[in-house]
């Protein structure tokens, strides 16, 4: 039986048609509310939000695996009075009180979808990042990130419990919102975007079908075992390029024009949003060699592929 918390979420769904897909598998979904539209196969449990009090006996009836996937997700504009006190409490000190309690009813491998961002925010000279470089988190966000990795490891160690560490990079596919949808919706109405220019960056991405496919390879590989994995789709794109591919995907030609990066990254100050530059024209690169020498693995879905069925449930 395997255990998927953050199963109405983008990748928490992803996953669990996954599992529901192969008959042998048995898959309880822990969910906040209930859920409307899970497969029959699927058993949920309403566990609430994730809190360092929350009970998860129920769900853990029967559990010999829990993919984690429930987090309090990076946000623009965080609003909260201490951002990285409230990460803290969801992401550290909700998933230590989770794993300790999947410890204690005999769960025999814990698989946590972390981030990049406990690498860093950005990769300079063709540099990627790889699985086993120092941590080197910014943001709130990733901070909370690397401390929960942190204290999984010590819970696995004192227990016995397997942990294993995936940290993807964006996340794309069908049903994907958030900025990635935006520009999505901006390229399908034909609007004209300042970013021909951007040629020189890289940056890495993932299909949401490849992040669970990782996550399927991870449940029951010997050699994942406490440890760490970066994931990718494999090809890194400059934001000009990525642009163009999505543009194919949807039918449309992509209007860009050309305005030289300097230029973007003098407006971005102006308007007090350098975030925004470097996630358009800085790079952020994932050495992916580790996944696949010690699993065996290679992404499934090409980026053209990956990019064709998030458009094509767009135009739906």
């Amino acid at each position: 039986m395997i255990l998927v918390t953050g199963a109405t979420g983008f990748v928490g769904r992803a996953l669990i048609q996954r599992l529901a897909a192969d008959t042998s598998i048995g898959v309880v979904a822990a969910v906040r509310r209930q859920p409307l539209d899970f497969p029959s196969s699927v058993a949920s449990v309403q566990t609430g939000d994730l809190l360092p009090t929350t009970d998860w006996n129920q769900a853990l009836q029967g559990v010999q695996e829990v993919i984690h996937c429930a987090a309090r997700v990076h946000v623009m504009n965080d609003k909260s009075a201490d951002p990285l006190e409230e990460f803290r409490r969801v992401n550290v000190l909700g998933t230590a009180n989770l794993a300790r309690q999947a410890a204690a009813a005999g769960v025999r491998r814990f698989v946590f979808l972390s981030s990049i961002k406990v690498n860093g925010e950005s990769t300079e000279g063709g540099r990627p990042f790889t699985a086993d470089d120092p941590p080197a988190p910014l943001d709130p966000y990733g901070v909370s990130k690397h401390e929960a990795e942190q204290v999984l490891r010590q819970i696995g160690s004192d227990s016995g419990m397997e942990i294993v560490i995936i940290r993807p990079p964006l996340v794309y596919g069908p049903g994907v919102k958030a900025n990635f949808k935006s520009i999505m919706r901006w390229l399908n109405r034909g609007l004209p975007l300042p970013l021909a220019a951007v040629t020189a960056n890289r940056r890495s991405l993932v299909a949401v079908d490849t992040l669970v496919d990782l996550v399927m390879t991870c449940l029951n590989h010997s050699s994942a075992a406490n440890q760490t994995f970066l994931v990718s789709d494999g090809e890194d794109l400059s934001t000009a390029e990525l642009l163009k591919r999505m543009a194919a995907a949807l039918g449309r030609p992509a209007r860009l024009v050309h305005v030289p990066p300097a230029l973007l990254r003098i407006g971005a100050a102006i308007v007090n949003r350098p975030g925004i530059y470097q996630r358009l024209c800085g790079s952020l690169q994932l050495d992916i060699a580790k996944t696949r020498s010690v699993l065996g693995w290679s992404p499934s879905v090409s980026v053209e592929e990956g990019l064709r069925r998030t458009a094509e449930e767009f135009r739906q």
